[in-house]
C-alpha cells in the first residue's frame, strides 16, 4: 500500500519498495519501444505530457503504383496512425499542460475522426510523461509527446531522454488510477492555479462534478386557506382526525 499523510492528496505518495521488472529505454529506444507499442494498440492509449507537438513516424507502407527507393525512408504524422486506431475503436486520451503546437492542431484537423476519437484535456500542472497502452504496457520517463522526445528523429537531433517500460500489474493500476483522477478533475477543487486554468477539468463535460455545498433548508410556504379547508373536509369525510 502507498504511504500518505492524512491531509495529503492521493497523488502525494511513496510506495513500499518491491521487485519490479523494467526495461530501460534511452534516445531512439523511445521510438522503437514506446511508439511501436502505441501503433500496435488494440484497446486504449493514454498519454500524459507537458508539451504536445506534431510527431513524425516512419512510413513503411508501400505507395500504390510507386516503387520504393532503396535506402530512402518516408515519414507521416502519427496523428494519421492515431486516426486509424480511433477508427478501429481504440480509446485515445492525451492529458497535457501546454497548448498543442500549431502543426499538431493543423494536422489533427486533417483527420475528422480525431475530433471525437482523440480526447484532449489540459491541466497546467501536468509535468509527468506517461504512455499506457492497452492497460498492459507502461512508459514512465522524461520524454514529452514531441518529435525530439518520442518521434523518429535522427540521433543527432533528438533529445537525450531516459525512461522505463514495464508490464507490472500493480504499477499499471496505480499509475492509471492517478492519471484518471487528474483527467476527471479530482484535483481541481484544491488547486491553487485554478484561476489561471483555461478550463478546469471538473467543469469539462463528462467529468464528475464536485457535490454542491450544503444549504439551509428553506421553509415551505403555507398553503392557501381555501386549500387547508378542503383538506380538513376530506379528512372528516374519511373519518380522520
Amino acid at each position: 500500500m502507498a504511504r500518505r499523510t492524512p491531509t495529503s492528496s492521493p497523488i502525494d505518495l511513496v510506495t513500499p519498495a518491491r521487485p519490479v521488472a523494467i526495461e530501460l529505454v534511452g534516445g531512439r529506444g523511445h521510438y522503437q519501444r514506446v511508439i511501436a507499442a502505441v501503433l500496435a494498440a488494440e484497446t486504449s492509449v493514454w498519454i500524459g505530457t507537458a508539451n504536445l507537438k506534431e510527431l513524425m513516424i516512419e512510413d513503411h507502407r508501400a505507395a500504390p503504383g510507386r516503387r520504393r527507393q532503396v535506402g530512402k525512408v518516408a515519414y507521416r504524422s502519427i496523428l494519421a496512425a492515431l486516426a486509424e486506431l480511433a477508427a478501429r475503436g481504440v480509446e485515445l486520451r492525451v492529458l497535457h499542460a501546454d497548448r498543442p503546437s500549431r502543426p499538431f492542431v493543423a494536422e489533427r484537423a486533417q483527420h475528422p475522426g480525431l475530433a471525437v476519437g482523440l480526447a484532449l484535456r489540459q491541466c497546467p500542472r501536468v509535468h509527468w510523461k506517461i504512455v499506457v497502452v492497452d492497460g498492459a504496457l507502461l512508459y514512465l520517463g522524461s520524454a514529452n509527446w514531441t518529435g525530439a522526445g518520442l518521434g523518429a528523429r535522427g540521433s543527432g537531433r533528438r533529445n537525450f531522454e531516459l525512461g522505463v517500460v514495464t508490464d507490472d500489474g500493480p504499477l499499471l493500476d496505480q499509475v492509471q488510477g492517478l492519471y484518471d483522477r487528474v483527467w476527471r478533475g479530482g484535483e481541481c477543487a484544491g488547486c491553487k492555479l485554478r484561476d489561471l486554468c483555461p478550463k478546469p477539468l471538473d467543469l469539462v463535460e463528462g467529468a464528475p462534478l464536485p457535490p454542491p455545498p450544503p444549504s439551509s433548508p428553506k421553509p415551505k410556504p403555507s398553503p392557501p386557506k381555501r386549500a387547508k379547508a378542503a383538506t380538513s373536509r376530506s379528512r372528516r369525510a374519511r373519518g380522520g382526525a
